[in-house]
């Protein structure tokens, strides 16, 4: 099954940027949809932003005009560049890579915190 690593959380800041990243290993059938859903404490995990293996993206309105979502293809990684990070922004953020043709799946990588303090 498709494994997924990310990296790149950290304690920082407010209005500082931190980049994650994400990459996927064992893959067999492409990748339709790679995104990223933050979880903080007490709260649902939401889609903060996904971008499809066309290039095509998608943001939250909390993070539109701060975060961008970028993915190499080539090496099967997916990038998260946060910009203006606010405590808000606290969570630890999970990476998903999904199939939408068959055979489908649905992946989650461990996650990496990402606190927003001063």
């Amino acid at each position: 099954q498709v494994q997924l690593v990310e990296s790149g959380g950290g304690l920082v800041q407010p209005g500082v940027s931190l980049r994650l990243s994400c990459a996927a290993s064992r893959i067999i059938f492409p990748i339709n949809r790679m995104g990223w859903y933050p979880q903080a404490p007490g709260k649902q995990r939401e889609l903060v932003a996904s971008i499809t293996s066309a290039g095509l993206t998608n943001y939250a309105d909390s993070v539109k005009g701060r975060f961008t979502i970028s993915r190499d293809n080539a090496k099967n990684t997916v990038y998260l560049q946060m910009d203006s990070l606010k405590p808000e922004d606290t969570a630890v953020y999970y990476c998903n890579a999904a199939r939408d043709e068959l055979p489908r799946f649905n992946y989650w990588g461990q996650g990496t915190q990402v606190t927003v303090s001063s």
